[in-house]
């Protein structure tokens, strides 16, 4: 371990030198001294608890030095997280024999439980865990710098083995230097999707065959028998382009050229590897089967059969090409289904290994089977969410339109039975002549484009706010109004505490209906929102109402008969649901996950855990462990004691939070003078509005935005606002035994509690002290102060709970990740604070752009934002 920690310290070393040395190439060795003597001195400062110096120095900084301090920060501290991302992997490598036996250790503890081969088997063939890639703005790196890091891992990577890299990664880090941290625009919805495929191809891809093969090794080894070609546990779908909630810029047309662009990248990438297989099947020695497809006299079977669905996927590849472009195109032969591409690979790998060729029908050929059960003929199904108030809308106006009163005003059981109704008519329900205002148009349009679309590219329609049966037969309508000819899955999303402690009445009410009943075909998928709930309740009461939705949602179902799939709509971050998967998973009410599962992989995480082959692999075995465990052996029902305790808790939580955040009227100024909220709006990062409404308060601020500004600041308030009167409250009554009753045995308490310990670590009183002084009235820092205190307690509270006297004294390595970066981050929070000051007295563009950059370092050095 220590000659690892070595590696790491070296390559940190070996990057930073090199930066150094681009900056005083470019700007002279003076402000490489001075950028050094800042470092020093927030080095210094973390030692003795005292920041005056590091303070003074860099209030000391003329305008123009502003920005190239920043920016060196900052770029020290992505190529620190690139030392560490190769680190991981580095330590990925020693720990494949580990892995292995924890896949092993997972198999046998389930046939202690009393699970036979057969049934681990078949639960893991049978497994769907849809891991759904969301373009929520938490990815501050342009694409052109992650382009350029990935170079510098490759370069890193390339030393390890001991290959001379020569100049290169001096070239690339010079590249990062003179390249533009900040985009000058914010992405469009389909630039969010093209770097989603980016990350596939680039990464899962080669991930993915490479995962499988292994798993099926596993399987065969331990349980006697392996993965079938055509299964795969992961999926991936996509809300980049499909998700329109709050955001204009998601139309119908770009809903419909994102379908285009997935299909089109499948078809290129098929083509490149189809090409490859082809060039090495050449020979002769085939099955009567495939002679029979090709003709008895062709010399290279495979080459020939492999030829034809070569020119047909250069031929969807090209026409789709053709169609973006607006030129003439013939879609009558392209290829629309995974299975066009299955049944001539399916016939080379039957006919090589009735012809006693299996060693080669393992190799390429079957990667490539491995790679079309996963990703299909569309690489991912893009997902469709949009506002339950907007179908309603349409709904309203048809009705005003045949003079049929207010739908709004109806109540449920009327909308109901008129919904039904004209679900059963054969009649068209929209008019022809009918001219409706452009919101109703535009999601008709959009309603159009999926109706149009193949199944096989699109995963769940998910609704926003949903409340009652009213607002999913609205959608189901609207579909078939469209010509929609099969039965999409339609997910209501329950995101405030209120919706949660409402989702299992609505879909009781809605399992009630035998019209809906027979739609569903005895399958009923559910998201639950983590990241609203969160701001809207305080993490402590939204993690208990999410624990309890799902629990009685699952008994609901069950008794209902019918399969509930749970969708997590989790973020990055604590705040939003965040933290590792696999844990995640496990703490899951029991029941909740029966070999199914969908989540969301959001923003900067989407690359953190996926961007590189072998991290992917990593993780793709953690949510396969996790997901098996939770459906063959899951954890029990809490005891009633702790869900007693958990209920008064969370109820603690509640009112404690809001009466900071909702009730408290120096809460929003403060928030807004103390964090760059306002400014986060002008920093480029995704193609979303940072508000639902311009003009609403922070009920009307997305989660994402929320949690951003206070990790800036290094408060992280959303995290354990509550959670820290809620566990003193219960300990002031005597139930510090319970408490570690329930962290040592109830895995959902766990988890919460390891999560909050990881938070307190990242939190710091003092630097959120400094931007309070520098930026907060008199009046307002009353209210700082009070947060600041209860931050102490709530760390206090952690390390009690855990009898700890250190904060992450079991996780050295997550500590130590932490500590590296201190000194670097310093130094950009003063100074954030610093601009923050002289860009709301005196702005100027020069101090609008450090102040982009500093937000963009912090958000590099905490490794998350939203």
């Amino acid at each position: 371990m220590s000659s690892l920690h070595e590696d790491l310290r070296d390559d940190v070393r070996r990057l930073g030198d090199s930066l150094g040395r681009t900056i005083s190439a470019d700007l002279g060795p003076e402000m490489v001294t001075a950028i050094e003597r800042i470092r020093q001195y927030a080095k210094e400062g973390r030692a003795s608890g005292a920041s005056d110096a590091l303070q003074t120095e860099l209030s000391a900084l003329h305008d123009e030095d502003l920005l190239p301090v920043a920016r060196a920060f900052t770029q020290f501290l992505n190529l620190a997280n690139i030392a560490e991302e190769h680190h991981r992997i580095r330590r990925q490598k020693q720990k494949v024999q580990a892995d292995e036996d924890e896949t092993f250790r997972v198999f046998s503890m389930l046939r202690e439980a009393g699970h036979s081969n057969a049934e681990i088997a078949t639960a893991l063939s049978q497994m769907k865990i849809d891991l759904v890639l969301t373009a929520h703005p938490t990815e501050v790196n342009r694409r052109t710098l992650i382009n350029k890091f990935d170079g510098v891992m490759d370069c890193l990577k390339a030393m390890d083995h001991g290959v001379e890299v020569g100049s290169r990664l001096d070239e690339l880090i010079s590249q990062i230097w003179h390249t533009n941290e900040i985009r000058k625009q914010r992405p469009t919805p389909v630039d969010e999707a093209k770097w989603g495929f980016t990350v596939i191809e680039n990464s899962l891809w080669h991930a993915i065959p490479k995962y499988l093969k292994q798993l099926d090794a596993q399987m065969r080894h331990s349980l006697g028998s392996g993965l079938p070609l055509d299964a795969s546990p992961v999926r991936f779908s996509s809300w980049m382009g499909g998700d329109r909630d709050g955001n204009p810029n998601v139309t119908a047309k770009v809903t419909g050229e994102v379908l285009l662009l997935a299909r089109w990248q499948a078809a290129d990438l098929y083509y490149q590897d189809v090409d490859q297989l082809r060039s090495e099947l050449s020979m002769s020695r085939a099955s009567t089967e495939l002679h029979s497809i090709v003709g008895g006299d062709v010399n290279e079977p495979y080459r020939a059969l492999l030829g034809d669905l070569r020119a047909r996927l250069a031929h969807t590849r090209d026409g789709i090409q053709a169609c973006l472009e607006g030129k003439p195109f013939d879609p009558s032969s392209w290829i629309r289904t995974a299975d066009e591409i299955l049944r001539p690979l399916q016939l080379c790998h039957r006919s090589l290994c009735d012809s006693g060729l299996a060693l080669i029908a393992g190799g390429r050929l079957e990667d490539l089977l491995r790679r079309v059960a996963c990703f299909g003929a569309t690489l991912v199904r893009l997902d469709i969410r949009q506002n339950s108030e907007v179908h309603a809308a349409v709904i309203a106006e048809i009705c005003d339109h045949y003079g049929m009163g207010n739908y709004l005003e109806w109540t449920e059981a009327q909308k109901q039975r008129f919904l039904l109704d004209e679900l059963a008519s054969k009649r068209p329900l929209i008019p022809r002549d009918w001219q409706p205002c452009s919101t109703t148009q535009e999601a008709l349009d959009t309603f159009a484009v999926v109706a149009q679309t193949s199944p096989e590219a699109l995963g769940s329609y998910v609704i926003s706010m949903a409340g009652q049966p009213s607002d999913v037969l609205s959608v189901i309508l609207c579909l078939q109004e469209q010509g929609m000819e099969y039965n999409i899955a339609i997910a209501p999303l329950f995101e405030t505490l209120a919706d949660l402690d409402n989702a299992k009445p609505c879909i009781e009410r809605l399992l009630s209906l035998p019209w809906y009943r027979e739609y569903i075909d005895g399958h009923q998928e559910v998201m639950i929102g983590y990241s609203d709930s969160a701001k809207d309740a305080g993490q402590l009461a939204a993690a208990w109402g999410q624990y309890r939705a799902q629990a009685d949602l699952t008994a609901l179902c069950k008794a209902e008969g019918v399969h509930l799939t749970l969708f997590h709509g989790r973020g990055g971050t604590v705040g939003r649901g965040g933290g590792p998967s696999h844990t995640a998973i496990l703490s899951q009410p029991p029941g909740s996950v029966v070999g199914s599962l969908r989540v969301t992989e959001q923003g900067e995480m989407i690359r953190f855990k996926f961007g590189v082959p072998e991290l992917a692999m990593r993780n793709l075995a953690l949510y396969t462990h996790a997901v098996l465990q939770a459906t063959l052996e899951p954890f029990g029902k809490p005891e009633p004691q702790w869900a007693e305790c958990m209920d008064k808790m969370a109820a603690a939580g509640f009112q404690s939070y809001r009466a900071v955040v909702r009730e408290d009227p120096l809460f929003v100024p403060y928030f807004r003078a103390a964090t760059p909220e306002q400014e986060l709006g002008k920093l480029p990062l995704g193609s979303r509005p940072a508000k639902r409404k311009v003009d609403g308060g922070v009920e009307s601020l997305r989660a994402i935005p929320w949690i951003f500004a206070w990790t800036q600041i290094r408060l992280m308030l959303p995290a354990w606002l509550g959670s820290d009167r809620a566990l003193a409250d219960a300990i002031l009554e005597g139930k510090q035994p319970l408490l570690k009753e329930m962290y040592q045995n109830w895995p959902f308490f766990r988890s919460y509690i390891d999560l909050l310990e990881m938070l307190m670590a990242k939190t710091d009183a003092q630097i959120s002290a400094y931007y309070e002084k520098r930026l907060v009235s008199p009046e307002l820092g009353v209210l700082g102060s009070s947060l600041r205190e209860r931050l102490v307690s709530m760390r206090q509270l952690v390390l009690d709970l855990k009898q700890q006297t250190q904060l992450l004294s079991d996780s050295p390595l997550i500590r130590e990740s932490i500590e590296v970066r201190n000194p670097y981050l310093d130094p950009l929070h003063y100074l954030q604070a610093e601009l923050l000051y002289r860009d709301r007295n005196h702005p100027e563009e020069q101090l609008e752009q450090a102040l982009m950059v500093c937000i963009a370092g912090i958000s590099a050095g905490m490794r998350n934002t939203g």
